[in-house]
């Protein structure tokens, strides 16, 4: 039996069409997924059968992710002026683009949807704090109103922040999508600290390692699990106390193998999680 609590991001996967998707799902011997939701949208030629496909596969979607557009990823400068919904430019196609996710996954029937919000400044009197919360809310609230929950990545602000902006959104179906490498990448605080302040907004967690930079100001480095600074027995000590239970989603952007780095986490997660197979052999 596989372990319905271990799965993997689909993007981390890189398929070009659903096919390859389930191939590479069996190569890595995981058969839950979390479904980047977008192409299903806007590439509906290709992706638009894809959940479909994956269930009568035998797949599992157990989340999806909303990506934003305009984000500009290439500096910590550029990530944090464009990430999110932070943009004034893209702001109404990614309410809109929001809206077509949450329709989706209401009529898919996937309950969870996270997405990076943007970097949220620490100062409560910053008035694109202001500016971001309010758009967030809005964003809560189109979710809302399909009976979805929405859960907010972690690292582009501290576990403080995030608790207080929380606190500040007044939103029940928001939650945290807990990232412990987005934690080192970003700068922003001891990824085992931060679960245990976030713990109780957690609604999934993407299992992902990093070193952490040494030039100020750069990202730092992501790794494969296991070969980071992530402390993984001490994470899951506190992991496994959420409650309710939440899924193990493996996310790896990096590396050229992730058919090699993918069951290296599967198997590390297997340890902590329970004693039924995590996997079976490909097909």
């Amino acid at each position: 039996m596989i372990n319905p609590r271990i799965g993997v991001c689909s993007w981390s996967l890189r398929p070009a069409r659903p096919p390859e998707l389930v191939s590479a799902l069996r190569r890595v011997g995981i058969r839950s997924v979390q479904l980047a939701l977008g192409p299903v949208i806007l590439e509906p030629a290709v992706w638009g059968a894809a959940i479909g496909e994956l269930r009568r596969e035998g797949i599992e979607i157990v989340s999806g992710m909303m990506a934003m557009s305009g984000e500009d990823y290439s500096s910590l400068e550029s990530i944090a002026r464009t990430a999110g919904v932070r943009l004034d430019d893209t702001w109404p196609a990614n309410r809109a683009h929001a809206e077509a996710v949450a329709s989706l996954a209401a009529d898919e029937g996937l309950d969870l949807v996270t997405f990076h919000g943007g970097f949220i400044p620490e100062d409560r009197a910053d008035p694109e704090r202001a500016k971001l919360l309010e758009r967030l809310r809005t964003v809560a609230d189109i979710f809302a109103s399909h009976q979805l929950r929405l859960g907010f990545e972690t690292g582009q602000e501290t576990a403080q922040t995030l608790v207080e902006a929380l606190d500040d959104l007044d939103r029940p179906n928001i939650g945290v999508n807990f990232d412990p490498a987005n934690m080192i990448l970003y700068g922003k605080g001891d990824p085992i600290e931060a679960l245990r302040l976030l713990g109780p907004h957690v609604v999934q967690v993407h299992v992902k390692d990093a070193v952490p930079t040494t030039t100020p100001g750069t990202w730092g480095t992501e790794v494969p699990v296991g070969d980071g600074a992530v402390d993984w027995q001490a994470f899951f000590e506190v992991a496994l106390t959420i409650d309710p239970p939440v899924n193990f989603i493996i996310e790896r952007e990096a590396g050229a193998d992730p058919s090699t780095d993918i069951p290296k986490a599967r198997d590390l997660i297997q340890t902590y999680v329970g004693s039924s197979p995590s996997h079976t052999p490909p097909s």
